[in-house]
């Protein structure tokens, strides 16, 4: 893979650009409730509760605020897991990078609410300054109303991290707060848009069935948050990167991230499709090259939406270290999972042809993205029983033989009457495979 990413480097850069590295300092948004203490300031452990034990929820934000000294407290519907966490307070991460020997680490000073104890759940949250979410964009609605009925009793504010891969996750914790608590409530919660970059692999069931508390994770642990999202201050916890600007890292992460997962199953099940992880697929040189480029045509418009927050080198670093971290073999990454459920994937928000769209408002070309929408079309990987994605079946039997176009406009949605949408859908219809 070393010199397929030395080629592709050179595909990114045309040269040798400068490196500039993306990374910014944390920061405060709102000033600081007086009299709050944060983990790190004087030594004063302080409580996390977070809405969400599964893979994210244990691997990246339970890790990280554990490690900076807060009491971790999972509220869940998994009662395997909530007992699990209850009767050891600790559990263990398994990093997993290629050409390395596995690291463990341990973390501790956590236990579990079961998520139907509504009171025990109503106790944590009356005694913290700050929450989390990792639960999915189906359960967000029912989440947030749980908490709107605990701040209807707070005098004091309330800071809940939004780590979701939902670029809407605000607006539906701000709706079912103003629904079941009413607007002033909102004065009262401070609403942490993130960006989720951390790749977390389905446990295999063998693993999960002997201890149902290991996950294995990648090495990265950056929690990009929105700075003027808090009201009680960024949290002094090593690995929160607080920006100005969300919207810009929200964006990146769904078209240059993950528009270059998508691409790199989607592709690599057109040209193997017997060849089931990910990591193999990356090895071949057209899924390799037509990923970064797909990438790259995604990150010029990008830098043409957000000039003052996210620059072209910068951008450039990114997909390279995303093109390492997709490759990460020993992760056990499939195309199965991370190409499954197409239709959504196609959608008219999301990372195919939102990305399309987006190169298209900004003037730019699309042609490796449209590409792998093609491929998308075409995507037939199964699970390692033989089973197809539920969704991804009745799409492949249903709404593609009907052909491109019923695709973009019926399924897709793309307006004929609209001049960006329609850019898009003239493009995809034209496209010619090389």
């Amino acid at each position: 893979m070393g010199h397929g990413l030395r080629r592709i480097r050179v595909l990114l850069r045309g040269g040798n650009a400068a490196r500039v590295a993306p990374g910014r300092k944390n920061g405060g948004g709102h000033a600081p409730v007086p009299g709050l203490r944060l983990a790190g300031i004087g030594g004063q452990n302080v409580k996390l509760v977070i809405f969400g034990g599964g893979n994210i929820g244990r691997s990246f934000i339970g890790q990280l605020f554990a490690n900076a000294g807060f009491e971790v407290v999972f509220i869940d519907v998994d009662r395997t897991v909530v007992e699990a966490l209850n009767e050891r307070r600790s559990y263990d991460v398994i990093v997993k990078e290629t050409g390395e020997p596995d690291r463990s680490i341990r973390v501790k000073n956590v236990r579990a609410v079961h998520a139907h104890d509504e009171d025990a759940v109503a106790r944590e949250l009356a005694s913290t300054t700050i929450a989390a979410t990792a639960v999915g964009k189906s359960a967000l609605s029912h989440v947030a109303r749980t908490i709107a009925r605990s701040i209807a009793h707070r005098e004091s504010p309330l800071d809940l991290i939004l780590a979701e891969n939902d670029r809407n996750a605000r607006s539906t914790v701000v709706d079912a707060v103003r629904q079941t608590a009413g607007s002033h409530a909102l004065a009262l919660l401070g609403i942490v848009e993130t960006s989720i970059g951390k790749m977390v692999p389905i446990m295999p069931a063998d693993v999960r069935n002997a201890d149902p508390l290991l996950v294995f994770a990648e090495a990265y642990n950056r929690l990009i948050v929105d700075r003027s999202g808090f009201i009680n201050g960024v949290p002094d916890v090593s690995g929160i990167d607080a920006v100005n600007n969300i919207r810009a890292y929200v964006d990146r992460k769904l078209y240059v991230h993950n528009l270059g997962h998508a691409a790199a199953a989607y592709l690599g099940n057109r040209i193997a499709p017997e060849t089931r992880a990910l990591a193999d697929v990356l090895r071949l040189d057209e899924v390799q090259s037509t990923t970064a480029r797909a990438m790259s045509e995604a990150a010029d418009a990008i830098c043409s939406e957000y000039p003052a927050d996210l620059s072209r080198e910068a951008l450039t670093d990114h997909i390279e270290d995303l093109l390492r971290r997709f490759a990460n073999a020993a992760l056990g990454d499939t195309v199965y999972r991370v190409g499954r459920d197409v239709p959504r994937k196609i959608a008219k928000s999301d990372r195919i042809t939102g990305a399309a769209l987006l190169c298209a408002r900004h003037g730019k070309p699309f042609e490796a993205i449209t590409g792998v929408f093609h491929a998308a079309l075409a995507f037939g990987a199964c699970d390692d029983d033989g089973n197809a994605y539920a969704g991804d079946e009745q799409f492949r039997s249903v709404a593609v033989p009907r052909g491109a176009e019923y695709v973009v406009r019926e399924v897709i949605g793309l307006s004929a009457s609209d001049h960006i949408e329609s850019t898009v859908a003239k493009r995809f219809l034209g496209y010619a495979r090389p």
